[in-house]
């Protein structure tokens, strides 16, 4: 069950507000509206549903219908496989598509960030010593500075490395161009901010 729980947390994270919403108007009339109103992030729906054995970690059908009407298949994608391969498999699938979709990101992100690559990675928590010792590095090339600047980034969030935080990031940046581009590019429906 903590597995499962890992998994659930997992997909909260991934929920943006209006999926939230969404679910909660699809569990009208099983959950109580007074629940539903105290219901701030998907933990909240999901411990809701658990508790009412609504789902469970061998039966999610319940939570699939429902992100399956939202078109959210990635993680119905990720469910299935949670109950098909156990959640050892799910976990390393799971990282596996989060660089597979930094990789499609970074790659986007070079070729359509220009001089405004610096406020991007002190967006992403980048210092301004790391920053000027890639241009050093890369005098002349920007495309280069920018792939620099968002390995390094990469590397000090480690596992915690997420499309989602890149995704604000350029959005705070004004940059929405590039995650609308981004969008495109990915084979999955993602994170909406």
């Amino acid at each position: 069950m903590a597995d499962f729980r890992v998994l659930l947390h997992g997909i909260s994270t991934d929920l943006s507000k209006s999926d939230l919403d969404e679910l909660k108007f699809l569990c009208h009339g099983t959950i109580s509206k007074r629940k539903l109103e105290n219901v701030k992030t998907g933990i909240d729906l999901f411990s809701l549903l658990l508790e009412q054995q609504l789902i469970s970690d061998d039966n999610v059908d319940f939570l699939i219908k429902f992100l399956k009407n939202l078109k959210r298949h990635d993680l119905v994608e990720r469910l299935e496989q949670f109950v098909e391969n156990g959640p050892d498999n799910v976990a390393e699938a799971s990282k596996v598509q989060e660089q597979e979709q930094l990789r499609i990101a970074f790659d986007v992100i070079s070729e359509n960030v220009g001089r405004d690559w610096k406020r991007l990675m002190r967006k992403l928590g980048v210092s301004d010593a790391k920053l000027d010792h890639i241009m050093v590095e890369n005098p002349n090339n920007l495309k280069e500075q920018l792939r620099k600047g968002l390995r390094t980034w990469q590397k000090a969030r480690g596992k915690d490395a997420k499309l989602s935080e890149l995704l604000q990031a350029l959005a705070a940046s004004h940059l929405k161009l590039v995650v609308d581009l981004i969008e495109e590019q990915l084979p999955q429906p993602l994170v909406k901010n």
